[in-house]
């Protein structure tokens, strides 16, 4: 019997647009390509949901590799983009927000720097979480199975009742390694929704 869900963040619960948040500073052409490339696809960047550098040391090393008039978008960028708007994904709040009324556990497992702790509020629904593991904060990332089972043992949740959602299939495959239902997020809470009520959860058909 499945008794807890568990989200991913972004592009589950939020989207995570990086050409947005670079259009969002004036930059387009081969700025915003490279500023793309030597942030948001870095190992600098992955490094910070790591765990293993601050944003602000990433940040630093992203900007000797780019030149001068980057560097304010990309210390923008990445210590910073979650300035401007988030942007909810359809359908998910509200789906949270059953499951806690409903009595289920709701918990998130993200990659993401440290940071997250500073804007997890604004996402739409993050008030009915009842805890939340960070890579950063335990450095570990999905998909390795050693964070999975951090959320278990921090807790105390069986696997076998725990259902995982993530718009990454690698990431949900490893989840059902640990022993962990899961289903691949598709950009589509009412989907979503159908296959959670298909394992057996009290849920609203929409």
């Amino acid at each position: 019997m499945i008794k807890n869900v568990v989200f991913d963040m972004g592009q589950v619960l939020m989207y995570f647009d990086p050409d947005s948040y670079i259009a969002r500073l004036g930059y387009t052409g081969e700025d915003a390509a490279l500023l793309k490339r030597e942030v948001f696809r870095s190992a600098d960047w992955v490094s910070t949901d790591h765990g293993t550098k601050l944003p602000a040391e990433a940040a630093a090393d992203m900007c000797r590799r780019l030149p001068e008039r980057l560097h304010a978008a990309a210390e923008e960028l990445c210590c910073r983009w979650w300035h401007g708007e988030i942007v909810p994904v359809p359908g998910m709040a509200e789906l949270v927000r059953e499951l806690r009324a409903k009595g289920y556990g709701v918990y998130l497992l993200s990659n993401a720097s440290s940071e997250l702790h500073k804007y997890f509020h604004r996402i739409p629904g993050s008030e009915c979480f009842m805890g939340k593991i960070v890579s950063a904060d335990v450095k570990l990332l999905k998909p390795m199975h050693e964070i999975y089972e951090r959320l278990y043992s921090d807790f105390d949740l069986k696997p076998e009742e725990c259902w995982f959602v993530d718009d990454s299939p690698t990431n949900v495959e490893c989840a059902r390694c640990t022993g962990m239902g899961g289903s691949v997020f598709y950009n589509d809470a009412k989907r979503f929704r159908r296959e959670l009520i298909e394992q057996g959860l009290d849920l609203t058909e929409e």
